[in-house]
């Protein structure tokens, strides 16, 4: 499972809401860095979190991740998709992952990995 929430700040979580979720991002280690970082980019992650939830529908609601968890348990082996996507904000995470995964499967083929490619998967 994984969730882009844990970051350093910059990525977007799909549920943001009640999380504490950029108050709690990291920072780097190297303070000088740290510094310089947010000399530049301060400005503009001023009011994101309030961007970021302003894009999360009002009824959205943190059990859909539960309960897809438990649907893809529930599915026979070898059928559970690769990913599935949870995201109220729409980020576009569904699209790039669905690019992403198409690249990963040509490029197995081309080097005779194409048996590690499940029918279930999204691959």
């Amino acid at each position: 499972m994984h969730n882009a929430g844990p970051m350093v700040l910059g990525a977007a979580e799909a549920f943001t809401t009640g999380t504490h979720h950029f108050a709690n991002a990291g920072a780097p280690a190297d303070t000088d860095r740290a510094e310089l970082y947010d000399q530049r980019h301060r400005p503009l992650m001023g009011d994101l979190g309030k961007r970021l939830a302003a894009l999360v529908p009002s009824d959205a609601d943190v059990a859909e991740v539960a309960e897809a968890v438990a649907r893809l348990v529930a599915m026979e082996q070898g059928t559970r998709p690769l990913r599935t996507h949870i995201d109220p904000s729409r980020d576009g995470s569904e699209v790039v992952s669905a690019v992403a995964d198409r690249v990963r499967a040509d490029f197995f083929r081309r080097i005779g990995l194409a048996s590690l490619l499940t029918a279930g998967s999204s691959l």
